[in-house]
């Protein structure tokens, strides 16, 4: 296996900057596999959904809610540094992983200053896995009290725009505040169509994986094999598998719910941290069909769309951009049938 295998032209005015307006007005691009060796792809809208799911599915999907974890700050020399939070590193979240710019130039124990509130976090140097830093946060309140006074909902960097709500880079489901990114197929939801849904006797289930370093990390390996997957929280109840295990298919809402679900029946582990990478020859056992957003090339989403649907991922691509759909994280999304005939 090579990393060239996962590269596709990717125009950079295909990649979506503002969302679809409604929500579920969003492009949805169904997989129905081969016939007679050519990709048979229908286009349609996410409110389409109901007509492809079927009394006695499953609908998984991943509630995480994004934190805004992205800090602008200062140095006591007044150059910037901008920090993105991933991992509390203890239980009262003072401590976190981060990605930090320019990480490499800051001194250990070095205070950085939030100019307009006066807030304070202290860098603490590189972290022993080498891609990531820890950062001291300073505050007297709870954290997400001192994360809403000074940070910013972290939008993908490919993404140049801001958002006039950011409540649209959240889920219509969201919980709890933990993640550095959104499941970004779920952002395509809304609740009327959460109903038509429930109202078609398709079962809904929630699991938690949170988000993080992995979103952001391209392979640089030649073998993609050969990278280096990063752990991430995720967490499924015993009624959520008891649901998969008695459900007619099981439809896993974006990549996240997908390794969720798989890490806790391949780990037999309901909870706890996963580097779980799924690639071709994937002993899958819990999704039948992913609905997800087109991915950057060269990235471990794309391995899992390859393991899931095989080659024909090319031509599902291929479609796409000749269809003028958007890429990426506010763009369309696609249904994939991982038991679609091929002839």
């Amino acid at each position: 296996m090579r990393l060239s295998v996962f590269v596709y032209e990717l125009p950079v005015d295909r990649i979506a900057q503002v969302p679809a307006e409604p929500r579920d007005h969003a492009r949805l691009l169904v997989d129905q596999g081969r016939r007679a060796g050519v990709a048979s792809i229908v286009h349609r809208q996410v409110f389409n959904l109901p007509e492809y799911l079927q009394p006695g599915d499953l609908l998984v999907v991943n509630d995480t809610r994004v934190i805004p974890g992205r800090l602008r700050l200062n140095r006591a020399s007044g150059g910037n540094v901008e920090v993105l939070l991933l991992d509390p590193l203890t239980t009262d979240s003072r401590r976190w992983s981060a990605l930090v710019k320019p990480g490499g130039k800051l001194k250990d124990g070095e205070v950085l200053r939030h100019l307009d509130t006066g807030s304070e976090c202290i860098f603490h140097g590189r972290l022993k896995s080498g891609d990531s830093f820890e950062i001291e946060l300073c505050f007297n309140d709870d954290v997400l009290s001192f994360l809403d006074r000074i940070g910013e909902i972290p939008l993908p960097p490919y993404i140049t725009t801001s958002l006039p709500l950011t409540e649209r880079y959240q889920t219509v489901y969201s919980r709890r505040p933990a993640s550095a990114a959104a499941p970004t197929a779920g952002l395509h939801f809304t609740p009327d169509l959460l109903q038509t849904l429930s109202d078609q006797k398709i079962d809904f289930a929630r699991v938690e994986l949170v988000v993080g370093l992995d979103t952001f990390q391209p392979i640089q390996t030649d073998n993609p094999l050969d990278h280096k997957m990063h752990t991430e929280y995720y967490s499924v109840s015993q009624e959520v598998m008891a649901k998969v295990h008695d459900a007619k298919r099981v439809v896993a809402v974006g990549t996240t719910a997908v390794r969720a679900l798989e890490s806790a029946a391949s780990r037999h582990e309901l909870s706890g941290r996963t580097n779980l990478f799924i690639h071709r020859g994937f002993n899958w056992q819990c999704v039948d069909l992913m609905m997800t957003n087109f991915h950057l090339p060269k990235t471990t989403l794309l391995l899992m769309i390859d393991a899931f649907v095989g080659d024909r991922w090319r031509n599902i691509y291929a479609s796409a951009l000749e269809n003028g759909y958007r890429f990426l994280s506010l763009g369309d999304t696609m249904l994939l049938n991982r038991h679609a005939e091929e002839s």
